[in-house]
């Protein structure tokens, strides 16, 4: 276990470089004999996968059913998370909404149960590690092994690198990023023993393309996708890969919060408004395909946010200009 935890342990003084005769190992002739051997391979298969993903795009997936088994929202009680729990609901799932609201949690629940399926509501704070471990005690007790994970709660939070307290930037990345580490590790080993499960995490079109007056808040939904996609590799590599799902969700701009279409507002944003309902669907339509990504947009800004990371600065700024008037200066804001 050394090499797991020398890194959190590692006294002053005692660094050790890696040695000439190490990198030499590294290097040798039969690992690279290897490699050449793997990159034959991958190009032998490159083009029958490359046409089986095609077809697959073209065709699509036969969707899968989700009918009786556990689903959990966090922000399930207002919003993205409140369609989210309904859209599940009529999925026929049974629905564990939670949320720091627990009022609104309630109200979902009981718009749930409207439905003929089961449902709870739970409070949590989702920033806190502990909280999230009593919300595991909580949800199987009342309904049973969480089956499904959504990963829906965040703090919609405007602000540069040079605002807020530090309280503030500190609130923004347990909410948005660290969240969601403590509900994946609570939940996923449950998902491993009975070999079934799918999380599903919400980022934004701001984990694609990052924007200078939401620093803090881009640098939590890059981490998302970042956390989502290596996830989604782990469960491969550890044979998983048929069993359970990771599906990273990036809505655009979604009609939730009086104050952030406000807020477009003043920006002079004239990227279409989406509701909760048109996102909630495109969000659990990916995950009954078992999809790893689902931008939730409108076709043309899907194509413009693939392209960004392929194109100049110079370009993606001329591109953010047919968006975006008026972009005001840090001081305007003081």
């Amino acid at each position: 276990m050394t090499h797991k935890t020398q890194y959190f342990n590692h006294p002053d003084g005692q660094y050790v470089p890696a040695t000439k005769d190490l990198i030499e190992i590294s290097n040798s002739s039969h690992k690279l004999l290897d490699i050449l051997l793997r990159v034959t391979k991958v190009i032998l298969l490159f083009v029958p996968t490359l046409i089986l993903e095609v077809i697959t795009f073209l065709v699509g997936t036969k969707k899968k059913s989700i009918k009786g088994q556990i689903a959990l929202v966090t922000g399930g009680g207002n919003g993205l998370g409140r369609s989210l729990c309904l859209r599940l609901a009529k999925e026929g799932c049974h629905v564990a909404v939670a949320d720091i609201d627990v009022i609104s949690a309630e109200r979902t629940a009981l718009e749930i149960r409207g439905l003929g399926v089961k449902a709870e509501a739970f409070k949590v704070d989702v920033g806190e590690q502990q909280s999230v471990e009593q919300l595991k005690v909580n949800v199987e007790s009342k309904l049973g092994p969480v089956d499904i994970l959504i990963n829906n709660a965040g703090l919609l939070a405007m602000l540069s690198l040079s605002e807020g307290t530090p309280e503030d930037v500190q609130r923004i990345i347990d909410v948005n990023l660290t969240s969601h580490f403590w509900t994946i590790r609570a939940f996923k080993d449950g998902m491993m023993e009975r070999r079934r499960g799918h999380i599903v995490a919400v980022s934004s079109t701001f984990g694609i393309v990052p924007f200078g007056r939401t620093v803090c808040y881009s640098a939590t939904k890059f981490g998302v996708r970042g956390l989502m996609e290596g996830l989604n590799e782990e469960f491969f590599m550890n044979g998983y890969g048929d069993d359970i799902f990771a599906t990273c969700v990036y809505p655009c701009f979604v009609a939730t919060r009086k104050e952030f279409l406000l807020y477009l507002q003043q920006y002079g944003c004239r990227v279409p408004i989406q509701t909760p309902e048109d996102v909630a669907n495109l969000a659990i339509d990916g995950l009954l395909r078992n999809r790893c990504e689902v931008i939730a947009s409108p076709w043309y800004m899907q194509i413009i946010l693939k392209l960004y990371s392929l194109m100049p600065n110079s370009v993606n700024r001329l591109v953010m200009g047919v968006f975006v008037d008026n972009i005001p200066q840090l001081t305007d804001r003081n």
